[in-house]
């Protein structure tokens, strides 16, 4: 099975080398920039489960030649109209796309430009961030992709897909309600980077501020009531656990999105809360919190865009 990975940074540079370093048949379709980094330096990921440097397959937009099999897409939300540009002649009749990029709104975007059939449904779950010289660094011992028809179905494709994923060194798993669990994940997702994004701080700072719990589960509770009218409900198990991440003292925890905050990068503001914000409004569900963290989060990306 051919495998073209879309993005080797951190998220697409820490799977995809793992799916290599296994033997699998992969590809990495990259800026000229990166290309060139890797390159002289190699694939280079440090990991609680064991560094490795590997030379990879790299592969630039007007170097992509036929179809691929699978087509996993990593990179940021703000960078997909250009990817999709990228990896358009890797697509063919039977490419499954494999997007593991946050909230739904991606989702949209890929079957309006290639069709449902293409588009098969995934999650990524792994905390890791590029340093300065380039290495994908694993900050935590959590790694794991799920994936699945969009309707639920085991096909035979995706049981190719799920063989090719097993035994890579992470957890991979073939899911057949893999839209509820996409679901679920932008729950965790928009509340735990509207919280520490509006407030600038980690988990444990915000649950000892006066007021931080409730301020965290009011926040909770308008991110899952707008995902349940407009979505698939989140399981109790699902909301539990988010209640218990955001409320817990002392915790390190923050997002992503806060990370590139503090580093001054992009951030994906419009895809994790903006995009739910707007479906919350269309269904009619008050959300004064998730409105305020997105004007927030609005005004940092404007002044990063006028400098």
């Amino acid at each position: 099975m051919r495998i073209l990975v879309v993005g080797a940074g951190s998220t697409g540079g820490y799977f995809g080398g793992r799916l290599a370093q296994a033997g699998r048949d992969v590809t990495f379709l990259v800026r000229p920039a990166r290309a060139e980094r890797l390159r002289e330096t190699g694939l280079r990921i440090v990991s609680p489960h064991g560094d490795f440097t590997l030379t990879p397959q790299l592969v630039t937009a007007d170097g992509v030649g036929s179809p691929f099999d699978v087509v996993l897409l990593t990179v940021k939300a703000f960078s997909l109209d250009a990817a999709i540009e990228d990896l358009t002649p890797a697509v063919g009749p039977e490419t499954m796309i494999l997007p593991v990029l946050n909230g739904m709104k991606h989702v949209d975007t890929l079957i309006a430009r290639f069709g449902e059939a293409a588009v098969i449904g995934g999650l990524c779950k792994v905390a890791t961030t590029l340093d300065d010289q380039g290495r994908i660094i694993q900050l935590g011992p959590m790694q794991e992709v799920a994936y699945g028809e969009r309707d639920g179905s085991v096909s035979p494709r995706i049981q190719r897909l799920d063989a090719a994923m097993q035994g890579a060194g992470f957890t991979a798993r073939l899911s057949t309600a893999i839209g509820r669990e996409m679901w679920e994940k932008w729950v965790l997702l928009a509340s735990l980077g509207g919280t520490t994004c509006l407030m600038r701080g980690a988990v444990g700072e915000i649950e000892g501020a006066p007021g931080g719990v409730d301020f965290a589960l009011a926040f909770l509770d308008e991110v899952v009531a707008v995902i349940t009218a407009v979505g698939e409900a989140p399981g109790e198990a699902c909301v539990a656990g988010a209640r218990a991440m955001l409320t817990a003292k002392g915790s390190p925890a923050t997002s992503s999105m806060y990370r590139d905050l503090q580093s001054g990068a992009r951030i994906e503001a419009d895809q994790i809360l903006g995009d739910l914000l707007a479906r919350g409004r269309w269904a009619g569900v008050p959300t004064p919190l998730l409105a305020a963290a997105y004007a927030n989060l609005a005004l940092y990306q404007a002044r990063l865009t006028t400098g």
